[in-house]
């Protein structure tokens, strides 16, 4: 099995007398070396606010900044002019819901979202839900955490108009069915808005293969800086869209009583824009891109195997979606029975071992599973074998220290 653990500084450090093990990644990932020397390297050598100056160091600021774009276009199989950079995954669904869901939603309407959505790709639609009169509609997982066809075929209707839903649960760590999704919603002249801060770490997200309208994700989940997000639009549904925010550079030109915007992905950028976090996106772009989608799902995978082969062994332990790796990404979410997760993620942490405890921004989900909250460990590229062994291990103890 590969080792890139040496590539991310911070995995050097002790926690608590012990080897850091990080299994927080579905939070938010760590850094490798290359990500920060570029960060490092624009912040040295480039820094100028981009689209403003005519002197060279700005030149090079905007030459970084519109690189960037080219990256992650890249990393979409995009075009430069269908990406929009953003703070994170929940301010590019919320740019959707409010630029086009406000604006192109009716009373009568409906909005299609599953019950195990994040917070971030929920509360926009109630909110749109509320503003115009549409209807909120959800779709519920089987038994094994996984969306039915048949659940597809009865929320899915000619007055669909919207269905935003995660390529991958940050909860379940289960893919969606995406494309028999988008084959139902375009079939009914729906749009299709995919959150992928979950999957776009772990898998490929091809929005022209996917054939989706939008896609969300944030840079802080796939090895880059925190600040930094992006959002796929066709270009035909970005031209249509009135602004999201108004300020600087997204305009054409102002005068005392009108405005008029910017032409493609400018009219939604703001503002000065975060560039050194932008070229951390782009570096980590370039170092998954080294190591290439094959090995990395591979690892992971075998990551994801042994952690649920051994949970399996445990019968006091209870996972929630179906327990295998297979169609599963990054994330097992679980519960220690009759321990509270918090006093869980507790006593792994004295161990060295960091998983995120609490309700994961899916209360709704939450609810359908019947429970309030749960533990989560997550992996990533850097994760290794013994950092699975190290997790199962002190969750034996649990049990062993609540005296159980």
């Amino acid at each position: 099995m590969m080792n890139w653990t040496a590539d991310f500084p911070i995995l050097a450090a002790d926690e608590n007398g012990n080897r850091l093990v990080y299994l927080d990644s579905a939070a938010t990932t760590q850094h490798p070396m290359q990500v920060l020397n570029a960060v490092v390297d624009y912040y040295t050598k480039e820094n100028a606010n981009p689209h403003r100056g005519v002197y060279e160091l700005a030149m090079r600021a905007t030459d970084a900044h519109e690189g960037a774009r080219h990256t992650v276009a890249q990393f979409f199989n995009a075009e430069d002019d269908e990406i929009v950079f953003t703070q994170n995954t929940t301010e590019s669904l919320n740019l959707v819901a409010y630029s086009y869901g406000m604006n192109f939603l009716h009373e009568g309407d409906e909005i299609v979202i599953s019950v195990a959505e994040h917070h971030s790709n929920m509360v926009p639609w109630q909110r749109v839900a509320k503003a115009t009169g549409a209807k909120l509609v959800y779709m519920y997982p089987g038994e094994n955490g996984r969306l039915t066809t048949e659940e597809l075929d009865k929320k899915i209707t000619p007055k669909t108009k919207v269905v935003a839903v995660a390529m991958v649960s940050n909860v379940l760590g289960l893919r969606a069915p995406v494309e028999e999704i988008v084959k139902r919603a375009h079939a009914v002249g729906a749009v299709v808005v995919l959150d992928c801060a979950q999957s776009a770490p772990h898998t490929p997200v091809d929005v022209k293969k996917l054939d989706v309208d939008f896609a969300a994700c944030s840079a802080h989940k796939l090895y880059a800086p925190m600040g930094v997000g992006a959002l796929y639009a066709r270009a035909g549904l970005l031209e249509k869209m009135p602004p999201f925010m108004s300020g600087g550079d997204m305009i054409g030109a102002v005068h005392e009583h009108k405005a008029t915007w910017a032409e493609g992905p400018r009219k939604f950028e703001a503002g000065t824009r975060n560039v050194g976090g932008e070229v951390g996106f782009a570096a980590a772009i370039d170092y998954m891109k080294g190591i290439g989608w094959e090995a990395m799902e591979t690892h992971e995978h075998a990551l994801l195997d042994r952690m649920l082969a051994g949970m399996r062994t445990m019968p006091w332990l209870t996972v929630y979606g179906e327990p295998v790796a297979e169609g599963r990404y990054g994330v097992v979410s679980f519960n220690v029975n009759d321990v509270h997760p918090h006093d869980v993620a507790t006593i792994l942490d004295a161990g060295g071992v960091a998983v995120r405890a609490g309700h994961h921004c899916a209360q709704p989900l939450m609810e359908f599973l019947g429970i309030g909250s749960c533990c989560r460990a997550s992996v990533a590229i850097y994760n290794t074998p013994e950092d699975v062994d190290a997790l199962l291990e002190n969750l034996e103890n649990v049990r062993k220290v609540m005296g159980l």
